[in-house]
């Protein structure tokens, strides 16, 4: 499981850091893709492929589909970690999310997610109001019991 926020830097040739109790999640390796909020989205192996058994249920005739199936799979590339638990992002991934020279790693539970820090920021200030609108997760039903 993915959880907490980390800040790492990204180097000349792209490579960033993975922490190290993320990297212990995706032994059997992970994809990265185009988020869906400014953000980079990365799976475990096992996630991508449950993705891919959805997406490809989809119908081709259907407009929407055919957008986010471009959208997943043509952002998508496997990654590989280095000797020293860097992965590289693809330049065009890295200019999609506004990547520079750092970002912002975020557990999602089953995912995480890469941000730049100008965007993460925004984000915040987004959950940061709702959390003042106890009304907007209501329809969730993530109720314990």
């Amino acid at each position: 499981m993915f959880l907490g926020q980390f800040q790492h830097s990204i180097d000349e040739k792209g490579r960033m850091t993975i922490p190290v109790r993320f990297r212990e999640s995706l032994e059997d390796g992970a994809y990265i893709t185009e988020g869906f909020d400014a953000n980079l989205l990365v799976l475990t192996k096992e996630n991508f492929e449950v993705m891919i058994e959805k997406i490809e249920k989809l119908s081709l005739t259907n407009p929407r589909a055919r957008e986010f199936k471009r959208i997943f799979f043509g952002g998508a590339s496997r990654v590989e970690f280095d000797r020293a638990g860097r992965i590289l992002i693809p330049a065009f991934l890295r200019e999609k999310a506004g990547l520079m020279n750092e970002a912002i790693v975020v557990g999602m539970g089953e995912s995480f997610e890469i941000w730049s820090p100008e965007c993460w920021k925004q984000q915040q200030g987004t959950l940061d109001e709702a959390k003042a609108d106890e009304k907007r997760f209501a329809d969730l039903d993530i109720s314990i019991r």
